[in-house]
């Protein structure tokens, strides 16, 4: 189904505020490249196996599943051309893409990792298509985008988790007239998610499935002096939730081979409008310390949910900043609190440049499904009662190759262990993705 464009009032506010700022530079900052000679072509091969297995034994809600069992391998094919801009005062620009995904190994039993479109039977399809464009202009440090978009931001952001990336229609500004300060609003209304060739997909939250006809994000990221990074950003999914999100980080250097990196995020979120998923009232925040000495780094991180729904977001998409949102559970249970300690190694110290080895362990635990909402789009937790908790474990070893006709070819294996207590919702799951990623500039 497709939504007609709606223009709210939070986008007008964004266009006017982006577009007053440019006003302000001086003129010679809108320096053209030209359509042609500012135009750039890259191509992604991407090859991807997911297996994941549920073992859970019965109890909880997300433990009783029909199939217990997905393991798929696809191969992906994206092209995304960017031109530049015509001269003039205002510039004029088109962005492309064309993507293809191929079955390699699935099968009745084994489907639905979301690497591949489904069809009535639950059988993957062969293969998937898409593509689109947007058209651009340009005026001084302002660009406004209008087609085919995948969003960036901590509240509204583009799924690049399988195959294919995710894509949007609407609306899109940017403005960088500040020296350190990006600003960006959007206004988006038809999603094509990434395992489907169409781009009218309903717009859903990921763990209520609530359908949205439209959303709008504003916001930007300032970089201060000194390594301080300050991030505001405000979101209104139509007739579901208003968010606001804030996030402040700093990295201190303390040697040459040594430097703490420490942050923490916000994400506030209340029901909106005729409030679709029901009642909402969640302050979600997380906070962290990085210390790296040479080739090891050590990360601890805290994260708490506060309120009586768990934290959600944009489904099929990027959209949780938060630090324990990794590679199964996002730690975001109703009142959940959880810890994290992970550890990386490079091991370019060692002799193998581009070779770098992960491992992190995650409890989560607090969690309190009792004051759910029974009549909105999260009352399947209520079952769960109180007493919550699970962990994951995630090891992933990476390698980049660094030069030669294969440079950027990247190369990941990442295996994760989630378990659970029949208060927790996601179960006991054993995963592993083994991903071959090699981007092109073909100029």
């Amino acid at each position: 189904m497709s939504h007609p464009v709606r223009t709210p009032r939070l986008l007008h506010a964004c266009t006017l505020m982006l577009f007053s700022l440019p006003l302000m530079a001086a003129a010679d900052t809108a320096r053209q490249q030209g359509f042609f000679d500012g135009s750039s072509l890259q191509l992604i091969n991407r090859n991807f196996y997911f297996n994941r297995d549920f073992r859970s034994r019965g109890d909880g809600v997300f433990n009783v599943r029909q199939q217990s069992y997905r393991e798929e391998w696809a191969q992906g094919f994206q092209a995304f051309f960017n031109s530049g801009y015509t001269s003039g005062t205002v510039g004029i620009g088109f962005d492309a893409h064309a993507m293809l995904g191929l079955k390699l190994d699935s099968g009745g039993g084994t489907s639905g990792t979301n690497l591949l479109p489904l069809d009535s039977q639950r059988r993957a399809e062969d293969d998937y298509s898409a593509g689109g464009g947007a058209l651009k202009l340009r005026a001084f440090d302002t660009e406004l985008k209008v087609g085919d978009l995948f969003p960036i931001t901590p509240v509204f952001q583009r799924g690049d988790g399988r195959l294919l990336p995710q894509s949007f229609r609407g609306v899109s500004l940017q403005n960088t007239s500040i020296d350190g300060l990006t600003l960006q609003g959007g206004h988006l209304h038809a999603a094509r998610n990434k395992a489907s060739s169409n781009h009218d997909d309903e717009m859903t939250t990921e763990y209520g499935g609530t359908r949205y006809g439209s959303a709008s994000y504003l916001g930007g990221d300032y970089s201060f002096a000194g390594g301080t990074l300050l991030s505001v950003y405000q979101a209104r999914f139509e007739d579901v939730w208003d968010q606001t999100y804030i996030n402040l980080g700093k990295t201190f250097s303390l040697d040459e081979d040594k430097s703490l990196a420490l942050g923490a995020n916000l994400y506030s979120t209340r029901d909106q409008g005729s409030a679709r998923a029901g009642e909402i009232h969640t302050d979600s925040w997380s906070s962290f310390a990085r210390l790296r000495v040479g080739a090891h780094s050590m990360m601890l991180a805290h994260q708490r949910i506060k309120g009586g729904q768990p934290f959600d977001y944009l489904g099929d998409g990027d959209s949780i900043y938060l630090a324990n949102s990794v590679l199964y559970s996002d730690f975001n249970s109703p009142n959940e609190r959880s810890w994290q300690l992970r550890y990386d190694f490079d091991l370019a110290a060692f002799g193998f440049p581009g070779l770098n080895f992960m491992t992190r362990y995650v409890r989560g635990s607090g969690i309190d499904n009792t004051k759910v909402d029974p009549t909105g789009a999260y009352a399947y937790y209520a079952p769960l009662g109180d007493g919550g908790k699970h962990w994951e474990r995630d090891i992933q070893l990476q390698y980049l190759i660094q030069s030669g006709p294969a440079k950027n070819l990247s190369f990941t294996v990442q295996q994760t262990i989630h378990r659970a207590n029949s208060a927790q919702a996601d179960g006991d799951v054993d995963q592993v993705r083994i991903i071959t990623n090699y981007p092109l500039e073909l100029f």
